[in-house]
């Protein structure tokens, strides 16, 4: 089904580049990745966002422990922090001497606790050859091991409702990938789950209460909803725009958060200030 963008309502504007969207405590969470600032905003955007915490240099990826501490990807230090109670940020995770990539986006597995991240394999912004990237998983004490390698640009993950099954978004190899869980951590049985269309990119995801996956593509500028196998059910278009992160989230869970922008280089975004995220309603809630 074709969604009309036209009937998305703006949450909040003036942001330069919005990742990391999280529905989580009755409130939208997400990134200014280009600040390194996180932020967290009513569900309908009628009160002004709320500065949660700052890390030095670009944030990315959101997920709360199990002892509720929020946790953050501090991408250029190639670490993970942690928010305390005060507002400060104290390193969770520091892969930097065993990572010399940015990391990237992160998910932490509901049932134990564990985060996986991902990280770019090469330098993206200096203008390296594409090398595939790793994928790591992190203890709830901060050590951390390598999950899984060859991965072209891991980027978001999802487990999916009632599984053991991550799938994570590889973005310039234009798939879903999908793993088993195993109980010490470990990943196993990788396996396509989604060919995506040709030009599909995906960046940021979120997966639904049926498992579909909402995908955003940042270079074809288009959301999709995506089931095992490939189908896309349904599709919103943001013309002359990066599509970039979403969340699912509202009272109901049946409002799809939409975050654009309109350029990913930070010199462009320090000027125009153009992202945002926007609203629209769907069928099926979140998980």
């Amino acid at each position: 089904m074709q969604i009309s963008f036209d009937s998305a309502t703006d949450v909040v504007t003036g942001i330069r580049f919005p990742e990391g969207n999280r529905w989580h405590g009755g409130r939208l969470w997400y990134s200014d990745m280009h600040t390194g600032q996180v932020f967290s905003i009513d569900p309908d955007g009628a009160a002004e966002p709320r500065l949660e915490a700052t890390v030095d240099g670009q944030s990315s990826g959101l997920g709360w422990l199990p002892d509720g501490r929020l946790i953050i990807s501090a991408m250029e230090s190639r670490t993970v922090v942690a928010v305390q109670e005060d507002g400060s940020t104290e390193v969770f995770a520091d892969l930097s001497a065993s990572e010399p990539s940015l990391v990237n986006d992160l998910v932490v597995d509901p049932e134990t606790g564990r985060t996986y991240i991902g990280a770019f394999g090469y330098d993206l912004y200096g203008g390296e050859e594409l090398r595939p990237g790793p994928l790591y998983v992190i203890e709830s004490d901060g050590s951390f091991r390598l999950a899984a390698d060859g991965l072209v640009f891991p980027n978001s993950a999802n487990v999916l409702p009632g599984t053991r099954t991550l799938v994570v978004s590889e973005t310039w190899g234009g798939r879903l990938t999908a793993f088993d869980i195993e109980a010490d951590g470990s990943l196993t049985g990788r396996r396509e789950w989604a060919a995506l269309p040709e030009g599909v990119t995906p960046d940021g995801s979120t997966v639904d209460a049926e498992g579909a996956i909402w995908v955003c593509s940042v270079d074809t500028g288009e959301f999709l909803r995506v089931v095992e196998g490939g189908e896309v059910t349904d599709r919103i278009d943001v013309p002359g725009r990066c599509a970039i992160d979403c969340a699912l989230g509202g009272p109901d869970g049946r409002t799809l958060y939409l975050a654009t922008a309109d350029s990913y280089d930070p010199a462009t975004t320090a000027t125009t200030r153009a992202g945002r995220i926007s609203a629209v309603r769907v069928g099926v809630p979140g998980a």
